[in-house]
């Protein structure tokens, strides 16, 4: 099968030049029309959700293809090349890049009216939607902040998410991935593959099943109560006077970590990224609200409003030092590529996988309607030394 869920790269600055744009859309609009007659709506939306065949659509659209631009100038030159044609293609592409983003869910609902989907299926992608950037700004904390966020869905309801973060410290960018097929859980491990250039030294990722204890000690902390939970809140302030030394240290590439040294407990290190939640108002504000009306589930607790990246951590931490469910500090990204390397690092190329993407876009190429010099172009992009990452 081939990798699908995260991958790295070079933050870009910069517009796409217009004839490019242009180019990118009309060889999309080809592509599309081809895969779709193909394989089908429901599977173009499969490939999308999978990095390595994504890249390489972007690569055969001319596309630099180890630059974050990719994302964003490949996902609006989809949208382009098929818009007033969705129903055609059974393929709906909603949201974008930086304000765009912020628009998908008004998108899927419209969308849905338009298509005559069932209500509750709408409002199921548009929770799916959400659910999938709040899990990657909140429970994968990789330093990596969301800017673009686009939803792929079908009209009969296969759906997968193409968003990407931003490391502006590192200059990189780092892209996610998910796919309705995959995900058995949203907030356990709902990404199916992983596949990155780069990983951190240490991430707080609540999304891990490793963090399985810690996500249900944090949902019984707020079952338990306000008073109980600002209980232990406050023991960790007293904690706070008795840690041996806190030291604060690089990891060597720039990321500030406090080290925590507890006399009576097994507890190792937290990241604390930036504030101290002990004496956030705001976070009392948050923890009072999910007290007050308990979520049933983990996940409806992320789906609070108003519950982000700090409520997690702060749960996470209580979990970890009161009770012991220390979650996963591991980067849930693999420094690895699409398909591996040719000396077996990260491990051995994939063939079959390797061959079986340039042979399905391959097969599109010259299926195309486009002129020959054209079709030369776009197999020489896929077959080059560059043409794979």
């Amino acid at each position: 099968m081939i990798q699908r869920g995260i991958a790295s790269f070079g933050l870009d600055s910069g517009h796409c030049p217009p004839w490019l744009f242009e180019r990118m859309v009309k060889l999309g609009r080809e592509m599309m029309y081809v895969l779709v007659a193909e394989y089908g709506p429901d599977e173009f939306v499969k490939r999308i959700a999978d990095p390595a065949w994504f890249q390489s659509l972007g690569t055969v659209l001319a596309f630099d293809w180890n630059a974050s631009g990719l994302t964003t100038i490949l996902t609006a030159a989809l949208k382009e090349a098929i818009r007033g044609h969705e129903r055609d293609f059974g393929i709906v592409i909603a949201g974008g890049k930086g304000k765009t983003s912020r628009k998908t869910p008004d998108e899927i609902m419209a969308w849905g009216e338009r298509l005559a989907l069932p209500e509750d299926r709408t409002k199921k992608l548009v929770y799916n939607s959400k659910m999938s950037a709040k899990v990657d700004s909140a429970l994968v904390q990789d330093g990596f902040q969301l800017y673009h966020h686009a939803f792929f869905f079908s009209r009969r309801g296969a759906w997968a998410v193409v968003q990407q973060g931003m490391n502006a410290d590192r200059g990189t960018a780092r892209r996610y991935h998910w796919h309705s097929e995959d995900v058995n859980d949203l907030v356990s491990d709902p990404h199916s593959g992983i596949s990155s250039p780069i990983t951190m030294k240490t991430v707080l990722d609540l999304s891990a099943a490793k963090s399985d204890k810690s996500r249900e000690i944090s949902t019984e902390l707020v079952h338990a109560g306000y008073a109980t939970l600002m209980k232990d809140i406050r023991l960790l302030r007293k904690y706070s006077s008795r840690l041996s030394q806190m030291a604060k240290f690089r990891n060597g590439q720039g990321e500030q970590l406090t080290l925590l040294n507890l006399e009576t407990r097994e507890f190792k290190y937290h990241p604390v990224m930036h504030e101290d939640f002990a004496k956030s108002k705001y976070l009392e504000k948050i923890l009072a609200k999910v007290t007050d009306d308990p979520p049933e589930s983990y996940e409806r607790l992320l789906a609070t409003e108003g519950v982000g990246a700090k409520t997690v951590r702060a749960l996470a931490l209580v979990g970890e030092i009161i009770y012991g469910a220390a979650p996963s500090y591991e980067d849930p990204a693999r420094y690895s590529f699409a398909h591996g390397g040719k000396d077996a690092t990260p491990y051995p190329v994939d063939r079959r996988t390797y061959d079986h993407t340039i042979a399905m876009l391959g097969n599109a190429v010259r299926k195309t309607r486009l002129p020959l010099a054209d079709k030369k172009k776009a197999l020489h992009r896929l077959g080059g030394d560059h043409g794979m990452i």
